[in-house]
């Protein structure tokens, strides 16, 4: 199964990453997600079925 992490600015959706693994899906968003400063609003990891696995708020 295939995974997305979804970055959401003010505006809406800025950018889409698939990955094929769900672990490496949510490390990548929980780990860059500090670090994100282009108006990064929230972070999603999503798989194939749009069932969201984690989910995380806050930022710029």
């Amino acid at each position: 199964m295939a995974y997305t992490v979804i970055w959401y600015g003010k505006k809406g959706i800025v950018e889409k990453t698939p990955f094929d693994t769900e672990k490496a899906a949510r490390d990548h968003a929980l780990l860059t997600f500090p670090d994100r400063k282009s108006g990064i609003v929230a972070v999603e990891v999503r798989k194939d079925d749009g069932t969201v696995v984690v989910s995380r708020a806050g930022g710029s």
